[in-house]
């Protein structure tokens, strides 16, 4: 970045190539207007796309009145889209970078002008907030302020080249080639284009993460562990376990997996308003703008449409089981999980369904027992997690930012129930170990008896910790992190593994 000095601070320019003849040029310029997009240039995001999506959070049959907005244009949609829903503005990921340099140069004494195809309202919100703007043009109730509507809305205030603007991508195109000075904002192909054919300036963000760990966040790949379950059904009965049962699996996980991580990125779309407030989540590829909520829209449906596909190489069961889990999980980010218990109630069914879809994967039928077990198993982790959750969110005032149907009195009736549920799984699995689906299939089942206080141990560690607030909110994720709780694991399977090939030690 180009630093210069000026009334005793330092102020920061844009970074451009400027040679020694360019500095009239650039002296005149300033004097000029400077005139700043929004969406995607002075914040990481798009006011319209998440307008859309809260307005879907609210209500999910909106799905259909948008295209009937839209018939009447697209300024009409935005102006009933703006009467229904309204960003925080205070939370939305502004581009520092560029906001600094903007606030440089207001202290220089430049007229600065918000210019966006965003809702007035929207767009004043974002004034207001930032206390830097000395006037917002923005799209009103009949005019949508885009492309060669604010090239023309900018020349018929400024004149021809009487003004310098910001902008990010192709849509500002037409702006651009009106104004005095070109300035290309962030790393978008076109405009990066435009500005090496231009000459315009740019202006670039600090480099953060690679494009590929946000997008590993951002599908959320460590929450694929939870998929191995579906690989329960075929341990638990070995002996059909050959070539073609790990194709299917494999087939069978990540079909699972792509299908989840698509529904994680509808569901982070949803909450993009709470996640902003959270502690944690706040750091999310979407909720931090550093994943724009187009490329999120269209990951998912590539992602639901390579699951989709994956299934149909499988039984038909498991294609019906997974549609099953794809309707559960997109109910529960759009409604059921601000369902008051039936969220928990939720979340264990979905753990249990991937069970029963590693049995359906590979032709066989699942226990009873084992889906007993899973139930209260994974009501329990559910449990925990919104204990973790809800208490981190709620204040003693009740219910404010927590996007849930439960206020502080009932986290100990929360944490109750898991213990308890925790204690039923492990009862559970106590009886399952007598049945014939284990004599039959394990030559010492005897052992596996030591898993049951392995599970103990893991439920009743994660349960202390959480009331203690010393553990993650996601127990997945606790699990893969802490130490003590792998030792548990591998033991569990180092012990399933004995009972397989060690003989009884009955009359040793």
């Amino acid at each position: 970045m180009r630093q210069t000095k000026g009334n005793g601070k330092l102020r920061v320019g844009i970074v451009v190539s400027i040679t020694a003849d360019q500095v009239d040029m650039e002296v005149q310029a300033f004097e000029k207007p400077l005139c700043v997009d929004l969406d995607g240039t002075l914040i990481r995001t798009d006011m319209l796309h998440e307008a859309v999506f809260m307005l879907l959070r609210i209500n999910l049959l909106y799905i259909f009145v948008l295209p009937l907005w839209l018939a009447k244009g697209k300024a009409h949609m935005k102006a009933q889209i703006a009467q229904r829903v309204m960003p925080n503005a205070e939370s939305l990921p502004f581009n520092h970078t560029l906001l600094d340099w903007l606030k440089d140069q207001r202290d220089a004494g430049r007229e600065l002008i918000l210019a966006t195809a965003s809702h007035h309202r929207y767009a004043k919100a974002v004034a207001d907030h930032l206390n830097i703007f000395h006037s917002v043009e923005a799209t009103n109730d009949t005019v949508n302020l885009s492309s060669s509507a604010k090239a023309d809305r900018l020349v018929a205030r400024f004149g021809p080249g009487g003004f310098d603007y910001a902008g990010n991508s192709r849509a500002d195109f037409k702006v651009w080639d009106k104004a005095n000075r070109a300035i290309v904002v962030g790393e978008e192909s076109d405009a990066i284009r435009y500005s090496k054919h231009s000459h315009a300036d740019r202006l670039l963000e600090q480099p953060g993460k690679s494009r590929l760990r946000i997008w590993m966040k951002a599908i959320r790949v460590h929450q694929w562990l939870k998929n191995t379950l579906l690989f329960v059904p075929a341990i638990l009965d070995f002996s059909t376990f050959g070539t073609l049962t790990a194709i299917q699996l494999a087939v069978a996980f990540f079909a699972f997996s792509f299908c989840a991580s698509g529904v994680y990125l509808i569901n982070d779309l949803i909450d993009i308003e709470v996640d902003r407030k959270h502690k944690t989540k706040q750091h999310r590829p979407i909720a931090a703008g550093k994943l724009s909520v187009s490329d999120a829209v269209f990951a998912a449906i590539c992602l639901f449409t390579s699951s989709l596909f994956m299934a149909t190489s499988l039984p038909l069961a498991f294609t019906g089981i997974l549609v099953l889990y794809f309707l559960i999980t997109s109910l529960y980010s759009f409604f059921l999980k601000r369902l008051l218990l039936i969220d928990v109630l939720t979340l264990a069914g979905l753990f249990t369904i991937r069970v029963m879809a590693g049995s359906a994967a590979i032709g066989g039928m699942v226990s009873t027992w084992l889906l007993a077990f899973c139930v209260f198993f994974f009501l329990s982790l559910a449990l925990v997690k919104r204990f973790v959750e809800i208490s981190g969110q709620l204040t003693s005032t009740g219910r404010a930012g927590s996007g849930r149907g439960y206020q502080p009195v009932d986290l100990e009736t929360l944490g109750q129930a898991g213990m308890t549920s925790g204690f039923a799984s492990v009862v559970v699995l106590a009886l399952f170990i007598d049945s014939p689906l284990i004599s039959q299939n394990f030559a010492n089942p005897q052992l596996i008896w030591l898993v049951c206080p392995l599970v103990l141990y893991l439920l009743m560690r994660i349960w202390v910790l959480a009331r203690r607030d010393e553990m993650n909110d996601d127990p997945v994720v606790f699990l893969m992190t802490d130490w003590r709780s792998q030792i548990m694991i591998f033991a569990g399977a180092l012990v399933m593994l004995g009972s397989q090939f060690i003989p009884p030690w009955v009359g040793l």
